[in-house]
């Protein structure tokens, strides 16, 4: 037990060695009544991006299949004789 107390204490420490403080953009947004203080991580956007590529791409993809079959619906009931 008092093993894995130590190596608990060991990683705590290198992890604060290892970690810096990240730079923050900080906001703030002021009213009459309210004041707001916002700060966004410089690395947000990266975070974001790689958070969201596959859901867009998937929703694009999936739009593009429904538009091309109801093109190819609507043209078909659409021509004379057909």
């Amino acid at each position: 037990m008092s093993q894995r107390k130590e190596s608990y204490r060991v990683a705590l420490q290198r992890g604060q060695d290892v970690a810096a403080p990240r730079p923050t953009k900080v906001t703030t947004l002021q009213s009459r009544y309210l004041r707001v203080t916002v700060e966004v991580d410089p690395d947000l956007r990266g975070d974001l991006t790689r958070w969201v590529v596959w859901p867009v791409s998937s929703a694009v993809g999936v739009g593009t299949a429904v538009l091309r079959t109801l093109a190819a619906t609507v043209g078909r009931a659409s021509r004379p004789g057909g």
